[in-house]
């Protein structure tokens, strides 16, 4: 999804949740001498109301108010690489040692397009470095990796397009803050990457911060079920794109939507898919689509398909049972692997086809393999077994709607390695940003609309109150976040150079793809 210039945030459909022009909230953190998270969040779980927690709007802003005396707003604003930080590159290969080994060239290829897409996969590079920072003790829901292109549109389950928070791989309870610097610093990255000045980075800096602190405010104002169904529909954003942009941007938007709108099972079939002897087979497109029989080709056909049709059912046992009704109305077709994204590039991905009716009722599902989030060697494993259920919770904890098919499955490879999965549709009218054609005044909207739907999807699992007393009503959280991305936006191109040459010099190697 496309914004132009001159869009600003504003309020989703929301249930009468306000986003306000430039709303944001501040968040608490913890100095250096108490950098730990409370036990309960070091074990991968959502602290609950009942256990020793405030209870009273009052008693909850008291809290915030104290965090800020333990963490000050300002250390936010504070990064200076430690002389024992890990070469990024060793964090790296340490990923690449559970990843698909001729896949994990292409990884690296992607991420030395830019120094934004090289943010975009190094996730856990930023994770170390965040855990050597201050950090507070608000614990929330994290996405764990919050950067900018991680947020977009997809189809709710009442066929609206919606606008939220769309990757959860690494999400894990955790600090609040940790997703927020994460955004902030991938806006400027990418301001960077457009070409924008210092002045122009550090206005959008700064809005991102401020709308965050703001919402966070409101939401601690919001009866709880108001924030619960918060969400930001299509629709509202396009009302405001009319009303503040030129005809030709106002086009060029509408056709963005209507893309995404268009981005359908039945879409994906007329791309993806062509008739071999009458039946539905993928196309491949090795090495970044492989159809399934070609990477077993040792195995019987029917050995496959048995394999598969034992994951599907063992899928269909984490559905909603509505939804496991809807799913047993399709049938296996075919599935292929695929390589998908920039920092996931490696992990196993398959698409899966399933039929309806005929060949004019297709379903396409996703399974994605779900490993350790990246955030657990620093805040702890999670508390579920399965990290394909890690994700599909953490989802759900996050959005408003999501998809009726996310499920999760266990599966034992060819290698006898056994591997968590979660399952979701592949294309539902989803739709991202085009960060290279914005221009700064866009930009600085697109980053109200992130910063709004980070709030509210906080909010939905950390204690609102608390979380905007300590952020307060001033402007020194956004100056201090506002810092931090930039010094980081440094870290990030220097960490860059240090991957651009181990492949110059041969230690790693890297494909374009």
């Amino acid at each position: 999804m496309a914004l132009a210039e001159g869009v600003s945030p504003l309020v989703g459909d929301a249930q009468n949740a306000q986003m306000p022009c430039h709303g944001v909230v501040k968040a608490n953190q913890r100095t250096k001498s108490s950098t730990q998270v409370p036990a309960a969040n070091r074990n991968g779980h959502t602290p609950q109301a009942g256990q020793g927690e405030p209870h009273t709007l009052t008693e909850r802003a008291a809290r915030g108010k104290a965090e800020r005396k333990l963490v000050p707003l300002s250390a936010h604003g504070e990064w200076q690489p430690s002389s024992d930080r890990p070469d990024p590159v060793s964090l790296l290969e340490e990923q690449a040692t559970t990843r698909v080994p001729e896949l994990v060239p292409i990884r690296y290829g992607r991420m030395l397009v830019s120094p934004f897409t090289f943010y975009r996969g190094a996730a856990y590079l930023m994770a170390s470095d965040l855990a050597k920072m201050p950090r507070t003790s608000l614990s929330v829901q994290l996405c764990g990796d919050a950067h900018l292109s991680n947020f977009g549109v997809f189809a709710a389950p009442d066929r609206r397009l919606v606008f939220s928070v769309n990757d959860f791989d690494e999400t894990l309870p955790g600090p609040f803050e940790w997703d927020v610097k994460r955004l902030v610093a991938s806006f400027a990255v990418a301001g960077r990457d457009r070409g924008f000045d210092a002045k122009q980075r550090k206005s959008i800096n700064l809005a991102t911060a401020r709308s965050y602190r703001e919402a966070m405010s409101d939401m601690a104002q919001m009866k709880r079920l108001d924030v619960w169904y918060a969400r930001l529909d299509i629709e509202t954003i396009e009302a405001h794109v009319r009303a503040q942009m030129k005809s030709g941007e106002v086009k060029r938007f509408e056709k963005n939507v209507a893309k995404a709108r268009s981005k359908d099972s039945m879409k994906a079939f007329e791309k993806l898919v062509q008739l071999v002897d009458g039946r539905p087979r993928l196309i491949g497109d090795p090495p970044l689509i492989v159809p399934i029989e070609e990477l077993f080709s040792d195995m019987e056909a029917h050995q496959v398909d048995e394999a598969i049709h034992e994951l599907l059912r063992s899928y269909r046992r984490t559905l909603q049972g509505d939804h496991r009704h809807l799913l047993e109305g399709f049938r296996y077709a075919h599935a292929a692997r695929k390589v998908v994204g920039v920092g996931s590039v490696g992990t196993r991905a398959w698409v899966i086809l399933m039929l309806g009716h005929d060949n004019s009722d297709p379903l396409f599902l996703q399974a994605k393999e779900a490993q350790a989030s990246v955030l657990e060697p620093f805040l702890g494993k999670s508390k579920y077994r399965n990290h394909g259920q890690r994700v599909v919770e953490g989802q759900r904890l996050m959005q408003s709607a999501s998809d009726v098919m996310l499920g999760w499955i266990r599966s034992n490879g060819i290698d006898g390695v056994n591997r968590d999965f979660y399952i979701r549709q592949l294309w539902d009218g989803k739709g991202s940003a085009i960060v290279e054609a914005m221009k700064p005044a866009a930009m600085s909207a697109y980053a109200g609309f992130c910063a709004w739907t980070l709030a509210r999807a906080h909010a939905r699992s950390g204690d609102a109150a608390a979380i905007a007393s300590y952020l307060g009503t001033s402007d020194k959280f956004d100056r201090a976040m506002a810092a931090f991305a930039e010094t980081y936006a440094d870290q990030n191109e220097r960490d860059y150079a240090t991957l651009k040459a181990a492949v110059d010099s041969k230690k790693v190697v890297a494909e374009s793809a």
